[in-house]
């Protein structure tokens, strides 16, 4: 019997994790029991990916308003800094402002537009247009922003973004000015001492701006890269991937999560005799069309994964050999040629026209989407997810 069934992507469930749960335990307990279900059968080249965040709650990796306001203030002085580059996030971005207005006495919140790094929009871009303006070059006050462009909502949240973040700062004991800026050294005119919250821009950002002169530079992966009156930190990414957990406090992106993978991965091969895969996963990589927002405010899409998950696909286009090299061809006969031609393939496909239009990322990056995508973000409750045959192809049976 032909096998018809290529990959498939489950979503597991799982029970609420809590500080100091041994998540490998978990992890495995619940893909074993859907085997016993059999709603599964566990293979070899199986990939087993749990997200980010039930990793950090396992590991208690936490902070507080308070601990993030002592770092900020111990290493930009406590005095006026500039904010700049936030992107537009009760989630992501909220209470880590607080704790930042918390450990200084004036921020300059310098906010790109017309949208943030990952596409947040303050305004419709083609307003720019209608307006005259030009944001690579033009620096806005509040007041001028006001007078061109309102106070536009955003379409999913229904928030004023640039209101909520002031009112956000001044409650927390800071003065606040605002500004609109597309080039980072605009707020060298407001101040010398620079934190710089963009995401994937983060290291050119930081580099500009220490060359234009400015006098502390830090980013979002400087902040909380170490323990504050025993809180969570992380020493690669800090506030990066954080999210809010409560009012008062952030959950950081996992840390050390490489010895959690290797050891699932040795737990279901001593119990099942098979080799899976393993990651970790947090925000998928691909772009909403309708809202224009591209998903990924984590710093990656996988912080730890097994060797087998390194590298990107080598894929041959099946409709180009179908439209090509095997246009005479049809039926068994075409598709016999077809496996014959995949097995046959080269190991680096780089440049070949025969692997024109396949999808050159890292594996982490589709394999995480996937999940991303798989396990949702609301109250599926499936944060383990288990994918069958991504490593096969045409030939596979």
């Amino acid at each position: 019997m032909r096998r018809m069934v290529g990959t498939s992507s489950r979503g597991i469930r799982a029970p609420i994790i809590r500080s100091g749960d041994d998540i490998a335990k978990i992890v495995t307990d619940c893909v074993f029991e859907a085997e016993e279900n059999g709603e599964l059968v566990i293979r070899d080249r199986d990939v087993i990916a749990m997200t980010e965040a039930i990793v950090a709650r396992a590991q208690g990796n936490y902070a507080s308003v308070e601990d993030i306001a002592a770092d900020v203030k111990a290493k930009l002085g406590g005095e006026h800094i500039g904010v700049i580059f936030p992107i537009l996030s009760r989630n992501r971005f909220a209470i880590c402002l607080r704790g930042i207005a918390k450990g200084a006495k004036k921020i300059t919140l310098m906010l790109s537009y017309p949208s943030d790094e990952v596409g947040n929009h303050l305004f419709d871009i083609d307003l720019l247009d209608e307006k005259g303006v030009d944001p690579y070059r033009d620096v806005l006050t509040l007041e001028k922003y006001r007078e061109l462009f309102g106070y536009v909502k955003h379409r999913f949240t229904g928030m004023d973004y640039v209101e909520y973040y002031m009112q956000l700062i001044r409650e927390s004991g800071a003065e606040v000015e605002v500004i609109f800026a597309n080039d980072c050294r605009a707020i060298l005119d407001y101040t010398p001492n620079i934190l710089c919250c963009d995401i994937h821009t983060r290291a050119r950002t930081k580099r500009l701006l220490k060359t234009a002169g400015a006098q502390k530079v830090f980013g979002l992966d400087e902040i909380m890269t170490a323990s504050v009156n025993g809180s969570g930190y992380n020493e690669k990414y800090g506030l990066l991937g954080s999210n809010k957990a409560t009012e008062e406090s952030v959950k950081l992106f996992p840390r050390d999560c490489q010895g959690l993978v290797e050891h699932i991965q040795s737990i279901v091969l001593e119990k099942t005799g098979k080799h899976v895969e393993v990651m970790v996963y947090g925000d998928g990589a691909f772009k909403d069309p309708v809202g224009k927002i591209w998903e990924l405010a984590d710093p990656v899409v996988s912080p730890a994964y097994t060797t087998g998950l390194d590298g990107t696909p080598s894929e041959l286009k099946l409709k180009y050999l179908a439209d090509n090299d095997f246009a005479d061809l049809s039926g068994e006969e075409l598709r016999s040629a077809i496996k014959q031609e995949i097995r046959k393939k080269d190991s680096d496909l780089v440049g070949k026209m025969v692997s024109e239009g396949t999808t050159p990322r890292q594996l982490t990056d589709l394999i995480g989407s996937l999940c991303d995508l798989t396990s949702g973000s609301g109250d599926k409750g499936t944060p383990i997810v288990y994918i069958q045959g991504y490593f096969d192809n045409y030939t596979t049976e």
